[in-house]
């Protein structure tokens, strides 16, 4: 056994048998940011064997505060989250099988994934993608850590199905209209309490010891020193789309394509690429330097300053509109740039 791991194993509800079955495990984690950089960075320091790797953003100088893959450098240059998480975590452990996609996560990157996952971790930001988490999760039979923070709270729970309600079945419950990093803060150590918990949920389930598994939702916050744990066992829907008795999994039907798309908690609007008309970084840049506005290119992107919006166009023809949260005005300036 690796020297590496020799603290780890020596927790005895682990042990070198648990050790060996997390070695062996493939983990999905969605997102890059607070969440998602400081649990990936938990699972390959706990030598998890093969990590993949989502997130469709790049480093900005107020990532810094909270995200601890990034630096300076990272935001500067605006680097893929992706790509400099790539570089730091095989620096951390250079036998990690570490995949990583720069893309937005859609139905058919999801199933491709959670077809070969032991486990997936949520590090979203939205409703929308977490339901497509729990569709796939559901249909292929893998658990999945739902973690989500702002302010001093958090909160998580180990979806496994079969066993309890699914995340469609909770939404009824949930608040229609979430606050946001952006609109509520977020001080750095509510993520790192968030991630840990997630991550311990993690450790037990690839490590053999799923008994040990939270039954109840667990939320706490640290600024006013509570902590609550909630049973949704009842809340199950027997028709429910996701879990029930003929789930129809309706996150996952590739017909339904939103093309346009508001960021949670940011104001930007992404537009997703036509596949029977793919935009490309020469595109983009022709288009800029035609109309005699200030453009960067790097080998992720092309960002343009024009009509008085900051905008990013990656490689795949993804673009995000910085500076605008309505789609309509969005979908205005896409085809006053694009045609």
């Amino acid at each position: 056994m690796d020297e590496r791991y020799s603290r780890q194993t020596l927790f005895k509800p682990i042990g070198i048998q648990g050790q060996m079955n997390i070695e062996k495990t493939v983990v999905t984690v969605i997102g890059c940011g607070a969440l998602g950089s400081s649990i990936v960075e938990t699972l390959v320091r706990a030598g998890v064997g093969e990590i993949h790797l989502v997130d469709r953003d790049y480093v900005e100088i107020s990532n810094l505060q909270r995200q601890q893959l990034f630096t300076e450098q990272d935001a500067a240059q605006m680097l893929p989250k992706v790509t400099v998480a790539e570089k730091r975590l095989k620096a951390i452990r250079g036998d990690v099988r570490l995949y990583t996609y720069l893309d937005n996560l859609d139905a058919q990157l999801i199933e491709k994934l959670a077809s070969a996952s032991t486990l997936i971790m949520d590090a979203t930001d939205n409703f929308e993608t977490r339901l497509l988490i729990s569709d796939a999760a559901v249909k292929h039979g893998v658990p999945w850590i739902y973690g989500a923070c702002v302010g001093s709270s958090g909160v998580i729970f180990p979806f496994i199905p079969g066993e309890s309600a699914c995340f469609r079945c909770l939404i009824p419950v949930l608040p229609a209209i979430n606050e946001t990093c952006d609109t509520a803060g977020i001080i750095s150590p509510a993520v790192q309490i968030t991630a840990a918990l997630q991550c311990a949920e993690a450790i037990k389930w690839l490590s053999g010891n799923q008994e040990a598994m939270r039954k109840k939702v667990h939320h706490f916050n640290l600024w006013e020193n509570t902590q609550l744990d909630i049973g949704i066992s009842r809340i199950q829907n027997k028709h429910c789309e996701t879990c029930g008795v003929q789930p129809t999994f309706p996150s996952l039907d590739s017909s339904i394509r939103q093309t346009y798309a508001v960021l949670c908690g940011r104001d930007a609007v992404q537009v997703l690429p036509d596949p029977q008309r793919p935009i490309t970084l020469d595109d983009a840049e022709s288009i800029g330097r035609h109309m005699q506005v200030p453009v960067k290119r790097t080998p992720y992107f092309v960002e343009l300053h024009i009509f008085n919006h900051r905008m990013i166009l990656f490689g795949n023809g993804r673009l995000l509109i910085h500076g605008i949260r309505n789609v309509s005005e969005g979908r205005k300036l896409y085809h006053q740039l694009f045609g």
